[in-house]
């Protein structure tokens, strides 16, 4: 028997889930990364790449009917774009790691708040959502990882959004694999927006990814086709990316939502165990940055590529928000200096002064085996390479102008799956970037909303009732 097309097998393992099936210890881990978003989205309201957003979007967007934060109602699918912005641009949401690749989950989120606002979704529709758009993500990451032939994870995320959000729109067999179709084959961003010189973009795509895949699904809710045998026929995703989706979606669970992780620090995740290292030894040792003669930063080759100065370019240039996060000279330098890495270490008269510039050159980035191509070889024969993802290993030494040196080593950090932030601590990240923006009686509102999600309406958390 012929086996059905990979976007028929998808549509049919979001129709066959319910809320049953995702299991207590997921519901309560999606509640926690739903918080710990939240916290996100309220920061970014007043930056400057989120004032550019809102500027056009009441130009060209204004009015509409569904509630979000700011600025009242927009259009569905300009309300998804804005709260995708939003939980994104402040780049301290959560991740998953493939050996291969990322992802960022809580990216599906915009589009999840747009259609259950629309279908007047329950606490309980919405989670089993969250859990479809994670999961999906996530396997994708892990059997078709597009960013190693340099096309950006937002492709992924358009499968995972139209996934969730076709879920909270009740959309049929065929209508879920038609719009598959339709954002595979429309969306496909090159990975070009994450490599030095970093802009602002980066924090800003998957929102387009969102405002696109609202626009998908409602076609297809109308009977719109598309490319519905995506992965399988003539120039196709196989064809074009040399990569086959070979998957069997009737076996799928939700077992890879326990591997997704929060990030403590803010800043590009595969840092956070070297951040976490740096800040022992500044605890430890008392150690003052104007001692310091120079700092070895020893990772993974994922880390050293896309933070570390390796293909994705030189990150000691760093003048800018989206330079800084996605630089582990200055995120190191930062953390020595600071004794933290949050959003205040990402302001811009931050960035620029002297004392972190000069110290983010002492910062040498390499791996345990001093090879890095080809990047297959080199992976096979450096440890701390072979332990990702299962292990973020790192060591951090400092060397003193007094000639004494000091070194940690971590293999993860707080907040990765291993060792997993509990509600106190996400709730303390939630306060902590949310207030100023909105009230602590609303903080705790929120709060008791999401722990009880399951049992309440979801208009709720849009402070609808």
């Amino acid at each position: 028997m012929e086996k059905e097309l990979q976007n028929l097998q998808i549509a049919d393992f979001i129709l066959s889930s319910d809320f049953s099936k995702i299991g207590d210890e997921n519901i309560d881990q999606l509640k926690r990364h739903l918080l710990d978003a939240l916290g996100s989205m309220f920061y970014a309201f007043d930056k400057p790449p989120i004032r550019k957003l809102m500027t056009q979007l009441r130009v060209i967007g204004d009015g509409g009917q569904c509630s979000v934060p700011f600025i009242g109602k927009l259009a569905y699918d300009r309300a998804a774009q804005w709260y995708t912005a939003l939980i994104r641009y402040p780049d301290f949401m959560d991740n998953y790691m493939g050996k291969e690749a990322t992802c960022h989950p809580s990216d599906n989120l915009g589009p999840l708040f747009s259609a259950a606002q629309f279908s007047q979704a329950s606490g309980r529709d919405f989670l089993t959502a969250m859990a479809i758009s994670y999961q999906l993500q996530c396997r994708l990451v892990e059997e078709i990882p597009v960013m190693k032939e340099g096309i950006d994870h937002t492709l992924l995320l358009a499968y995972s959004m139209v996934a969730g959000a076709a879920k909270l729109l009740k959309l049929e067999r065929t209508q879920i694999a038609h719009a598959l179709g339709i954002a595979g084959s429309f969306i496909a961003p090159t990975v070009t927006s994450r490599a030095s010189y970093t802009y602002e973009w980066k924090g800003m795509a998957s929102s387009l990814d969102a405002l696109d895949c609202i626009n998908i699904l409602f076609l297809a809710r109308e009977g719109m086709t598309g490319p519905i045998s995506l992965f399988e026929g003539p120039k196709g995703f196989q064809d074009v990316f040399g990569m086959k989706l070979d998957y069997n979606w009737e076996e799928e669970d939700f077992s890879l939502i326990r591997r997704c992780v929060l990030k403590k620090y803010n800043a590009e995740v595969h840092s956070q165990s070297s951040i976490d290292a740096v800040l022992e030894l500044k605890r430890d040792h008392q150690i003052n940055p104007e001692d310091i003669e120079d700092i070895a930063v020893t990772t993974f080759l994922t880390a050293f590529h896309i933070i570390g100065s390796g293909v994705y370019g030189d990150r000691k240039v760093v003048n800018s928000k989206e330079q800084a996060d996605h630089s582990l000279h200055y995120l190191i330098a930062v953390a020595l200096l600071d004794g933290d890495v949050w959003p205040e270490q990402f302001e811009q008269d931050r960035i620029t002064k002297p004392d972190v510039q000069n110290l983010l050159r002492r910062v040498s980035v390499d791996t345990k085996f001093p090879v890095h191509k080809p990047i297959e070889v080199a992976g096979l024969l450096d440890p701390y390479t072979l332990a990702y993802p299962d292990k973020m290993k790192t060591k951090v030494r400092i060397s003193l102008k007094n000639g004494k040196s000091f070194s940690c080593e971590k293999e993860d950090y707080p907040g990765f799956f291993t060792r997993p932030l509990g509600w106190e601590e996400v709730q303390y990240k939630f306060r902590r970037l949310s207030t100023g923006v909105i009230s602590s009686s609303r903080q705790d509102q929120l709060i008791e909303i999401v722990t009880t999600l399951e049992n309440r309406d979801l208009g709720e958390l849009f402070g609808e009732h």
